[in-house]
């Protein structure tokens, strides 16, 4: 005799909001195996309801070759674990360092009495052979988005295409940014679970640095720049 697979009629309990839960309610008949009446529930029942993941498939004998099979729906509990499709968002402002070689400005000039100081052009720390410039203190804008993919979405290829993109900027408006001024710094992953279909925990980080106008090295004026080229 075949095993059946029922749903009975006070099935469907649920429950709507910050943790919500449902309860379906099968009858297995056709087997006096608990295993194989569990394996038989769970493969009738849906592997999410109404978005909710199966969490439980329980089963309790009423009769000879009768089982009632509840199958529960529940968010994972330890910490409310974001799930597939959701986003996780971050962000760093500590500032960082950088050299440069020419002042932004020349505010003044200073020479013993009755000498001129020469024109550097704006070049700062002039030696008899070269320009050693100056570290200075400047905002650092980092930021990092987690999402989480269905196994599906996470082939070879794809990791391929974040391999490759690694070290590039945006071409386009990118999170409120002109192009040129995002700087895609990598990405790391990671599967969660041990189930073949388990999903993937992908972080994906960024730096940002302004495109620049105006600008002027020595006397050459009316230079630009996009975020992370080099002048």
């Amino acid at each position: 005799m075949p095993i059946t697979v029922t749903e009975k009629f006070e099935s469907r309990k649920s429950t709507k909001g910050d943790n919500p839960s449902a309860e379906l309610v099968y009858t297995v008949r056709g087997t006096n195996d608990d295993l194989a009446a569990r394996a038989a529930a769970e493969s009738e029942s849906p592997a999410n309801y109404d978005t909710i993941p199966r969490q439980s498939v329980s089963v309790e004998p009423v009769g000879d070759e009768l089982w009632e099979a509840v199958v529960y729906y529940g968010r994972p509990q330890g910490g409310g674990l974001p799930q597939t499709g959701e986003n996780v968002f971050s962000f760093d402002t500590g500032g960082g360092t950088q050299h440069i070689t020419q002042s932004k400005d020349t505010v003044s000039t200073h020479a013993a009495s009755g000498k001129t100081a020469p024109d550097f052009q704006g070049a700062i720390g002039v030696t008899a052979d070269s320009v050693e410039g100056v570290d200075i203190t400047v905002p650092v804008y980092q930021f990092a988005e987690t999402h989480y993919f269905p196994d599906e979405v996470v082939t070879p290829a794809y990791k391929g295409t974040l391999f490759s993109l690694t070290g590039k900027v945006n071409s386009g408006s990118f999170r409120g940014f002109q192009p040129g001024e995002v700087l895609f710094l990598g990405a790391t992953g990671s599967k969660r679970g041990t189930d073949p279909q388990a999903d993937w925990e992908i972080s994906f980080r960024f730096a940002a640095s302004p495109n620049a106008s105006g600008l002027s090295v020595g006397p050459i004026t009316g230079i630009s720049k996009k975020g992370w080229e080099y002048l």
